[in-house]
């Protein structure tokens, strides 16, 4: 659950991009606090995929502010960054996995060097400290240690999956985004990624923003949901409150699965 701090670690006003009328993401406002998870859900096309890039610096806004509280207690504007200082908080402070691990691996070198990469954007240089995180992070997501000079390639979906996780935090990050990560694989694989997701997520005290049509993905990990229909939020609040006792007419039909994801 989301810590107790003053400050958000995000901050967001106002903000839009659209790419016609209701396609990408409209007056968007919501502030996101140290620890906490925040789901956004809704049918294909309401425009959370989009809102998810424009948050993670990926994609600028037509209006609107993102603010975010870095690791030096600073407030910094992301769109008031150069493309290289959001590259770069995404390579440190940020994680993002995506919706198909292979957009977010390197599949042409092993799994230790896609972990060690990471480091490497910090400045570390040292091999045997590389490995030794490298081999950390694979027992922290269950991979096996002997397969850290396989390609990903070689790898299972699920694998794949749990080793762009491993990338994604072996930099320690502060926030985390999250494209339907457990999107595409099978049912058992999917719940043991999710038991480990709510695991790490615990244990190392990320704030996440995590996208998914799955509203049993969103009961899990979310501490809150954002409801976004037509590329606006038509309901925010705790988790279990819009699950249990949706208030707007589209949560409803979304929490009964009238809609299709």
């Amino acid at each position: 659950m989301a810590s107790i701090c003053s400050q958000p670690l995000l901050q967001v006003t106002n903000v839009t991009h659209l790419f016609g009328p209701e396609k990408g993401c409209q007056e968007i406002s919501f502030d996101l606090y140290p620890g906490e998870v925040l789901g956004i859900v809704g049918e294909s096309g309401s425009g959370k995929s989009t809102l998810l890039s424009v948050l993670s610096g990926r994609r600028s806004p037509d209006s609107g502010s993102i603010t975010y509280l870095n690791a030096k207690n600073e407030r910094t504007d992301l769109y008031a960054s150069t493309e290289a200082q959001r590259r770069t908080l995404l390579r440190t402070e940020w994680g993002f996995v995506e919706q198909n691990p292979r957009d977010g691996l390197r599949i042409g070198v092993s799994a230790g060097a896609n972990i060690g990469e990471r480091l490497m954007a910090q400045g570390e240089r040292h091999y045997t400290e590389l490995r030794k995180a490298a081999l950390h992070w694979m027992t922290q997501v269950e991979l096996d240690t002997k397969r850290i000079d396989d390609l990903p390639s070689t790898f299972s979906g699920g694998m794949q999956q749990r080793l762009q996780i491993a990338r994604n935090l072996v930099s320690k990050p502060r926030l985390v985004f999250m494209d339907e990560p457990t999107a595409g694989l099978d049912v058992s694989v999917q719940a043991k990624l999710l038991d480990l997701m709510r695991m790490l997520v615990r244990d190392l005290g990320l704030s996440v923003i995590i996208v998914t049509h799955d509203l049993a993905v969103a009961r899990l990990l979310a501490d809150r949901l954002v409801v976004m229909r037509r590329s606006r939020i038509v309901e925010t609040g705790l988790t279990d409150q819009i699950l249990d006792d949706p208030q707007h007419p589209y949560s409803q039909l979304l929490v009964s699965s009238v809609l299709q994801p």
